[in-house]
């Protein structure tokens, strides 16, 4: 096996639009461990001794190890990809972008949970609190002059809230090829959001639409959070969070099947692009992911080398 990192100690404890500025948040800590893998077999034989796998899934098994990739190797688009059967191929995108999209929705729970005990204080905040209210809604893209006190922490509780893992996972596989295209493979990005000041050229870049690149991300965790940023904050999608709020009222826990239902803005094809999300869904029982969890551990990088690692 490529990687080595002895045993595994348990710690205690196509979007529409998205501006460049939208991706200024505080990056997320990395992790001080690291496990090099030169192919998919040294991932599965990892996956094999954490007891990660499609065995344990199908047992009910929804602890899913802090696993987080550092960047997706150029091998798997230009090799490894065609050389499995697609399930196998699927499984593989899955367990290795599930612990990022949970780890996403983590921390936007921790700045949730702020929110809500600001929510139920005094009215008048204190300084520290008023400071970090202001840096969240900035990152919220609230604009307003009231954006610092407490008339932003409506809003803000429409803003910050997790997603569905089964929608990001499903909408990652769709807007990547399963992690395969050309973005995914020299920048990282998962769903082709948009950048205007810098990134990737498109290879048929629509001259109409202006002088727009795709976004680069140095991790796919980057990405994720970017695209998780986005759905929360862009007009396109104000139907997603008011109907994310509503199940929240009525005491039901939003599921990425309900809340694809209102993306028929994030890609020109409308109500086709909700049916084609249902359908990865169904066909790959997302469902089940919305109850994953992760692993009480301490988190390990995955780092790609070899041959085809950039």
């Amino acid at each position: 096996m490529a990687g080595n990192i002895n045993r595994f100690a348990r710690a205690p404890c196509a979007a529409l639009l998205l501006m460049a500025a939208a991706c200024s948040e505080a990056p997320a800590p990395k992790p001080d461990r690291s496990y090099e893998f030169e192919s998919h077999t040294d991932l599965e034989a990892l996956f094999a001794e954490l007891n990660y796998t499609p065995e344990a899934w199908a047992d009910g098994n929804r602890d899913v190890p802090r696993l987080y990739l550092t960047s997706i190797p150029s091998r798997w688009r230009h090799r490894t990809a065609d050389s499995l059967p697609v399930t196998r191929k699927k499984q593989l995108f899955f367990r290795l972008i599930s612990p990022a999209a949970l780890r996403a929705n983590e921390l936007v729970a921790a700045d949730r949970a702020r929110l809500l005990e600001l929510a139920k204080g005094p009215g008048r905040l204190a300084p520290d609190d008023a400071d970090w209210l202001a840096n969240l809604a900035a990152r919220y893209r609230l604009r307003d002059e009231s954006a610092a006190g407490p008339e932003a922490i409506e809003e803000l509780m429409l803003r910050v809230d997790v997603l569905p893992p089964s929608l990001i996972l499903a909408q990652a596989a769709e807007e990547s090829g399963w992690g395969t295209s050309r973005f995914a493979d020299v920048g990282n990005a998962l769903f082709g959001q948009w950048a205007w000041d810098d990134g990737i050229i498109p290879l048929e870049r629509r001259e109409e639409l202006g002088e727009y690149y795709v976004a680069r991300f140095e991790t796919p965790l980057d990405s994720i959070r970017a695209y998780m940023r986005n759905l929360n904050t862009h007009r396109a999608y104000r139907r997603l969070r008011a109907r994310r709020a509503e199940l929240r009222a009525m005491g039901e826990l939003p599921s990425g099947w309900e809340l694809a239902r209102t993306l028929t803005s994030y890609s020109e094809r409308g109500a086709d692009y909700v049916r084609t999300l249902h359908s990865i869904m169904k066909a790959n029982n997302l469902d089940a992911v919305d109850d994953a969890y992760l692993r009480d551990m301490e988190p390990i990088a995955l780092v790609p080398v070899g041959d085809g690692a950039h």
